[in-house]
C-alpha cells in the first residue's frame, strides 16, 4: 500500500500510532495469522498452504502471500522446473511476529469466555 493511501486511511492516528495501526491492520484478517503459522514448521509450496489453511481459496492465499512478501514477513523463493517450484518461508520478522501472536491468542483462549459472557450482558441490557 502507497504511503498516499495509508496516510488517508490513517489521518485521524497520530503519528506515533501509525506505524502500530498498520501492523494491526496487517493482522486483523484470520489468513494472514494462519499462513504464519502454517509456515512455522518450515518452508512449503503454494499448494502445501493451501491444504492446510482450511477454508482459504486460492486468489486469497495468493493475496495473502503477496501482502505478506511485501511486508518482509514471508520470502519466496522460486526453482526454475518445469512447472516452477516455488516455496514460501518465513523471514526472520516473520518469525519475531509469531511470539506476539502467540501471547494473543492465548490471551483471547484465556477471556474468551468472560468476552462472550460480558457481551451477552450488554445485549441483554435495556437501554
Amino acid at each position: 500500500m502507497s504511503k498516499h493511501i495509508f496516510k488517508d486511511r490513517a489521518a485521524h492516528v497520530p503519528d506515533f500510532c501509525r506505524p502500530t495501526v498498520d501492523v494491526i491492520a496487517q493482522f486483523s484478517g484470520k489468513w494472514s495469522i494462519f499462513v504464519l503459522g502454517s509456515l512455522n514448521t518450515g518452508p512449503r509450496r503454494f499448494t502445501e498452504l493451501e491444504e492446510s489453511v482450511t477454508g482459504i481459496s486460492q486468489r486469497m492465499l495468493t493475496l495473502t502471500l503477496r501482502t505478506l512478501e511485501r511486508n518482509g514477513l514471508v520470502s519466496r523463493q522460486v526453482t526454475p522446473s518445469i512447472p516452477p517450484r516455488v516455496d514460501y518461508e518465513l523471514t526472520d520478522r516473520g518469525r519475531s511476529a509469531l511470539a506476539p501472536l502467540t501471547a494473543l491468542h492465548l490471551w483471547a483462549q484465556e477471556h474468551n469466555d468472560g468476552i462472550e459472557e460480558s457481551r451477552r450482558a450488554f445485549d441483554d441490557r435495556d437501554v
